[in-house]
């Protein structure tokens, strides 16, 4: 299986305003891309996720802890944590791997 930021972009753009797009899936593993505007919404997810960011910076909440973010950067969430990416730049975004 192969997906390209274009066809991720591609779907996204047909998801009509939705902030992410499945691009991916295979047995309990699932593979979005993100892309919040402004404001990051998240809430805790019942799955383990990593983060590959893909553009944009800024700074990460994970549990009581946060950090500085940028292009490049793999970022892990348990299960059931508090989440979200604050003061990020316009052209944020990212991939989610949830497993």
């Amino acid at each position: 299986m192969k997906v390209s930021i274009t066809e991720a972009l591609e779907k996204l753009d047909q998801a009509h305003g939705q902030l992410f797009a499945k691009v991916m899936e295979h047995g309990t593993m699932s593979v979005e891309i993100y892309r919040p505007k402004k404001h990051d919404p998240q809430t805790p997810h019942k799955q383990d996720e990593l983060y590959v960011v893909i553009s944009g910076n800024g700074v990460f909440l994970n549990g009581e802890e946060r950090t500085t973010f940028k292009p490049g950067d793999v970022l892990f969430v348990k299960a059931g944590v508090k989440h979200r990416f604050e003061n990020f730049t316009d052209d944020f975004m990212t991939w989610v791997i949830f497993f």
